[in-house]
């Protein structure tokens, strides 16, 4: 991934980048939030956020700037996370019943 041109997508290396610190961002944010339906919310957003992930490197793969290998790696590595979320985010859902 150290392949991408300096001055060339400029954009959506900055996308990028924001999407991939909003995912722990929004998890801290949530955390500390007063409330667990709060922090429910926030997770989701962070879930977004991995999406975004997700369809940010299929462009950059489009265009031959992460290979297939960065891909999966990346998308292993985000279904992971994504697993993660969902778990956390059901456990709060039962705790709030």
């Amino acid at each position: 991934m150290d392949r991408l041109p300096a001055n060339k997508h400029l954009r959506m290396i900055g996308q990028m980048e924001a999407a991939v610190s909003s995912v722990s961002q929004n998890i801290a944010e949530g955390k500390g939030r007063q409330y667990k339906k709060e922090f429910v919310q926030f997770l989701y957003i962070a879930e977004g956020s991995l999406f975004e992930v997700l369809a940010l490197c299929e462009l950059f793969q489009r265009r031959k700037l992460f290979s297939e290998a960065d891909v999966a790696c990346i998308r292993q590595l985000s279904e992971s996370l994504d697993r993660k979320l969902r778990g956390l985010i059901n456990s709060l859902h039962e705790r709030q019943r």
